[in-house]
């Protein structure tokens, strides 16, 4: 006969449930639960979604360049914030003890909700006497992030219809937001045909990456099949890749694959997040490399800014801003 004692040190989810654990939604505007209401997000008219487009030249340090650039992000803008600052415990604590739990208001939400905050409740978890001491107390789950990150990269770069983020509707948001006259369109325009991008394949070039997923062969339990995925009629995927199969695609595969299809500017920005979540997902990580990464991250973000579309940058892009922290102070991945 004994008693055992236990402690939660932290959670991890992926990204719906981190909402639902911390309390924060992570839908919509204001979907950031580290930036929270200074996300700075903006609607999307025609693609009827939040965009973290041009969020991202606050991390910067304030002389960069890029915080007066009016032309390669949302046009006219000059950005002087500085970043927002990451909330200890006792100051999370102390806006949400006021709040509900779930047991306590099962239904509706606290006022100011989508108006000044995006908090649902207070979590449970916040009755533990520890619990604002932590660090992190909510953690991002890795896998999740890079397996959104590379669907919407490998999707966007292959030109997938319907799984795409350079559609009708982002050139046309485009056109309202950016300063980017060779890709835009008249607000009106309802045909099929948009002006063709740098960063989209030729289709010999999808042709050549379908044939190349379907020849891959691994060692056993490296990766699943992946020709199992792949229509070479139809030059598509017939089912999502499992996030571990995206994990290695992203990490080993994909810069190499893309080496000659890509200008350097596209493919140095794959290549860059590629090594983002390699040093990140390292069974030994750097501490002095990881700091360089909180440096380096928000210039990558920007630089990917210039190229892609803003439909292309959801919370998850987003969330690539916060990984190296959380890895400093959170261990490795694995």
């Amino acid at each position: 006969m004994f008693i055992m004692k236990a402690a939660i040190i932290w959670t991890i989810s992926d990204f719906p449930a981190y909402g639902m654990l911390s309390g924060w939604s992570t839908h919509g505007l204001m979907g950031c639960p580290i930036c929270m209401e200074k996300s700075d997000a903006n609607w999307l008219k025609f693609s009827g979604k939040p965009s973290y487009f041009d969020c991202h030249r606050k991390f910067l340090p304030m002389n960069h360049r890029y915080r007066k650039d009016k032309k390669s992000f949302i046009a006219g803008r000059v950005v002087r914030d500085p970043p927002p600052p990451r909330l200890t415990g006792e100051q999370v604590f102390n806006r949400v003890r006021r709040f509900p739990t779930a047991v306590q208001q099962p239904h509706g939400e606290p006022n100011g909700y989508c108006d000044t905050h995006k908090w649902t409740r207070r979590s449970i978890f916040w009755e533990l006497p520890y619990w604002k001491d932590l660090l992190i107390r909510n953690n991002l789950d890795v896998m999740h992030v890079e397996k959104n990150v590379f669907d919407n990269i490998f999707n966007t770069i292959m030109d997938f219809t319907h799984k795409t983020k350079d559609g009708l509707a982002s050139r046309k948001d485009m056109t309202i937001w950016c300063d980017r006259p060779e890709l835009a369109v008249d607000l009106e325009y309802v045909g099929k045909k948009i002006p063709r991008t740098v960063y989209q394949l030729t289709a010999p070039q999808r042709e050549s990456i379908s044939e190349w997923l379907v020849s891959l062969n691994f060692p056993d339990v490296y990766c699943s099949n992946l020709s199992r995925c792949v229509d070479l009629d139809k030059q598509t995927m017939t089912s999502s890749m499992k996030p571990h199969d995206a994990h290695v695609i992203m990490q080993r595969l994909l810069p190499i694959a893309l080496k000659e299809m890509l200008p350097a500017d596209v493919l140095g920005c794959i290549t860059e997040i590629s090594q983002l979540f390699q040093s990140i997902c390292s069974a030994v990580l750097d501490a002095e490399s990881l700091r360089r990464l909180k440096d380096t991250v928000p210039i990558l973000m920007c630089n990917l800014e210039k190229i892609l579309p803003p439909s292309f940058f959801d919370v998850m892009e987003h969330l690539l801003i916060h990984l190296p922290y959380e890895a400093l102070n959170g261990g490795p991945v694995f």
